[in-house]
């Protein structure tokens, strides 16, 4: 029988698992890779082919995914053994896999001092390590990947050429003898016992350290050490944002959050991400995620890091991305003037990385399912599977915050790019650019047609204008609704979109973020109602100091400009004085409808964040202040799906002068939002006779806002839809506009 078997089957092991497979029930054969998938032939009485066929099906490597096999009958051959061939070019192109942590056999041999690779800091089998990161070419072999210039010892060859072996047929197999090497450019040069006690040393005395990983480099320091946690926030310019947790194991990890068993499967995954969890250590909480109640933690999963932690006794590392603040990580040697200033020393190695991928991030909701905030290492670039054949490749350059892009052709698969960076930034531009070509390369597509934001300001908007004359420009919150009805494999179903984020450019040019929209077919949208249309004085320079949209709604509500109100407070006379002759003409006051800009507006009036120094700083404060609250009665007015705030405003003012504690009147604020939105989306069911409804957009990253509506959704009968797959925010926009430039193509070619 022959098996052409497509999906993860390259990177993954899944060669050396079928030649065990029939090994082991005494069929002979062979099998080979191509560019685009794994073939095989098996021969031997009927029981056993189907035996293996089964063991195939069922006991695939832990990071196989089978997406077709296919049987052939075909004429035996004869001879003996089985055997893995070499590859043949072919055509099409496999799915490329994922990076992965460390599998526990190679960490137990890392830890072995008998075993030879004992302490080998590249330590990897067919079941983990690096495979996007290192991939230069397809099919996945040695030469085709960045250990090309690594020759096999004896030793090696010997196990890579044994079927019986872990590392039958590993790519990235090394030991101590043949593999890459450590080296440390700090302080004290090398010490007798080698780089990692160099850098270990470095970490132990309060300094800063750029550590080379798998798809880049980080900047580590103590996590207990909030002097130089402080020092680092004060080199990358970045004085409130979090910082991500690494530690070594699960103990440490408990020891520093709230561990549940769901939080314990994702942070134990293969992908080994980033997990959002509530913080027990105050003194680092403080430290690493200031006014914030969550802490993100992660596993060691490389071997670098288990060797650090073995010599730092497991103290926890802050572990964030070597960049300055919207810069892309740096993975290149070359590229490391990028970060100067920042690190004390630099622990690295001479494995290149072929293209960066940062860390992912997860959170969970109420229900311990997993809430993708980042999708990256571990799950980039894995396809999304859509529904849906487009007639033309199309590119989707996504949106300038968060940026990912999107490579989608006539096969129902949709290529994510890993987390890029703000495009804002020209080094993120030119990272942009090469993750671009190595994609399009690794999955033999040349885009015919590029699909973009419709903001004419936005710098993926022009890279795509600057590539080609057929561009489709899609309208920002369109895209983040049939984003999320593409990961749901729902394109055919209609829906009901309440689509919450900061900014997106509206098709009437005002700037939108609070919609309801009517999507009964991926190509076309309907705004059913919105949040009611309000100011933003200066434009983006509102989005920064949030007090001077606070001053907008008071002056829509009626409200003096009370002086005892924070968000007078925090603007100087000067200011106010300006403020006050621009907002009653609405002079340089920017109209939105943004639901994002109104959280950050009321985290200004209730004094919780004045001055936003992260995209959604002033936002997430709000919501950790208000899950200490006890709600107060608090309403926005609601008439046919336009959910005018004003009420709301006045409600907060008179609970601040009544002495309402602000914890209890941010929860007021949120459970307000659920019931409008619930009451616009009541009157949108009601009109369409929908009742399916999406949440999506950056503002349902708020897990109080996306669980407490989604509940009350889910009461009242609706079938609710939520993100699984991609982020809410802008990492997942370019999914859902290539599939709306793909479903318009498709309409005019029908």
């Amino acid at each position: 029988m022959r098996l052409d078997i497509a999906g993860v089957v390259q990177g993954v092991g899944f060669r050396p698992a079928v030649a065990r497979a029939a090994l082991r029930y005494g069929a002979i054969g062979f099998v080979f890779n191509d560019a685009g998938s794994v073939h095989c032939e098996v021969e031997g009485a009927p029981e056993v082919v189907d035996a293996v066929v089964a063991e195939i099906q069922l006991r695939a490597p832990p990071m196989a995914r089978i997406d077709a096999l296919q049987r052939t009958d075909v004429p035996p051959r004869g001879g003996v053994g089985f055997e893995i061939v070499d590859s043949a070019r072919g055509q099409g192109r496999t799915l490329v896999p994922p990076d992965i942590a460390i599998c526990a056999d190679c960490l137990r041999e890392l830890r072995d001092p008998t075993d030879r690779r004992s302490g080998h800091a590249f330590i990897t089998c067919t079941n983990c390590g690096p495979r996007y990161t290192v991939i230069t070419d397809l099919p996945y072999d040695r030469p085709a990947t960045t250990m090309a210039g690594f020759v096999m010892c004896a030793r090696c060859a010997a196990e890579y050429h044994d079927p019986a072996d872990r590392r039958f047929h590993a790519q990235t197999i090394a030991c101590p003898d043949c593999g890459p090497t450590l080296r440390w450019e700090g302080p004290g040069g090398v010490s007798a016992d080698g780089p990692l006690a160099a850098a270990a040393a470095a970490l132990r005395d309060g300094m800063i350290v750029a550590i080379k990983g798998i798809g880049g480099y980080h900047l580590a320091c103590r996590a207990e050490n909030a002097a130089t946690v402080a020092e680092l926030r004060r080199r990358k310019d970045r004085p409130a944002k979090p910082f991500a947790v690494m530690v070594p194991d699960l103990a440490t990890a408990r020891r520093l959050a709230d561990v549940g068993p769901d939080a314990e499967v994702l942070l134990c995954s293969p992908a080994a991400p980033i997990v959002l969890l509530p913080g027990r250590d105050e003194r680092i909480q403080r430290a690493v995620a200031p006014g914030l109640r969550d802490i993100g933690l992660m596993l060691a999963y490389s071997p670098v890091h288990h060797l650090l932690f073995d010599r730092l006794g497991g103290d926890p590392l802050v572990m964030t991305s070597a960049n300055q603040g919207g810069s892309p990580i740096v993975f290149r040697d070359a590229d490391l003037c990028w970060i100067d200033g920042l690190a004390d020393g630099v622990l690295t190695h001479d494995r290149p990385v072929h293209v960066s991928c940062e860390d992912s991030v997860l959170a969970l909701d109420a229900a311990g399912d997993p809430v993708p905030i980042r999708r990256s290492r571990g799950y980039a670039p894995l396809p999304v599977s859509v529904g849906i054949n487009s007639p033309q490749v199309i590119l989707a350059t996504g949106g300038d915050l968060k940026t990912t892009f999107c490579l989608m052709g006539d096969d129902g698969h949709a290529h994510m790019s890993s987390h890029l960076g703000d495009m804002a930034d020209p080094r993120t531009q030119t990272c942009f650019e090469a993750a671009y070509r190595h994609l399009a390369f690794m999955t033999d597509r040349t885009p015919e047609l590029f699909a973009c934001d419709l903001h004419p300001g936005y710098a993926t908007t022009a890279w795509a204008t600057r590539h080609s004359s057929a561009v489709h420009r899609v309208q920002h919150h369109h895209a983040h609704a049939v984003s999320l009805l593409a990961e749901q494999g729902r394109l055919a179903s209609p829906m009901i979109a309440a689509a919450y984020d900061g900014t997106g450019y509206g098709s009437d040019g005002t700037i939108w973020g609070g919609e309801l929209l009517v999507i009964t077919d991926p190509a076309r949208f309907t705004r059913f109602g919105h949040v009611q249309t309000f100011g933003l004085p200066g434009g983006e320079g509102a989005v920064r100091q949030p007090a001077r949209i606070a001053l907008d709604l008071l002056h829509r509500a009626g409200i003096d400009w009370d002086h005892r109100l924070p968000c007078v407070r925090a603007l100087d006379d000067t200011a106010i004085r300006i403020l006050a002759q621009q907002i009653p003409r609405q002079v340089g006051c920017v109209p939105t409808s943004s639901m994002g800009r109104l959280f950050d507006a009321v985290a200004s009036l209730l004094g919780v964040c004045q001055w936003v120094t992260y995209e959604g700083q002033a936002a997430v404060e709000l919501e950790q202040v208000a899950r200490s609250g006890r709600p107060v009665a608090l309403d926005f007015a609601v008439d046919a799906g336009v959910l005018d705030p004003s009420p709301l405003i006045t409600g907060l003012v008179e609970g601040m002068r009544t002495g309402v504690g602000v914890a209890d009147l941010a929860a007021g604020f949120h459970e307000a939002v659920i019931r409008a939105s619930t009451l616009g989306l009541d009157a949108c069911a009601a009109s369409t006779g929908i009742g399916t409804v999406g949440l999506t957009g950056g503002v349902f990253v708020n897990r109080l806002l996306l669980d407490g509506l989604r509940k009350v959704l889910l009461d009242r009968g609706f079938e609710v839809l939520t993100h699984r797959v991609l982020p809410c925010n802008d990492g997942g926009l370019a999914l859902g506009q290539a599939v709306i430039a793909a479903a318009e193509r498709s309409a005019r070619c029908a």
